[in-house]
């Protein structure tokens, strides 16, 4: 997921594709430890999705502190 992607997403929309993607990386958790995930890189990125809604609704807290 591009940067550009989330940008363009409300509020709302954000806080549930972060519950998703916490949700999905639990899984991915489950399977990895019970070696049934194919493709272990996949936390990685999920990861890393996670911290760019985290990022992106900061940005938009911070702006909305200095309004």
């Amino acid at each position: 997921m591009k940067p550009s992607e989330i940008r363009d997403k409300s509020f709302d929309e954000l806080n549930k594709e972060l519950a998703s993607l916490r949700e999905e990386l639990f899984k991915l958790r489950f399977a990895h430890a019970t070696n049934q995930l194919e493709n272990p890189l996949k936390l990685k990125s999920v990861k890393r999705d996670i911290a760019r809604v985290m990022t992106i609704l900061r940005e938009r807290e911070l702006q909305g502190m200095k309004k």
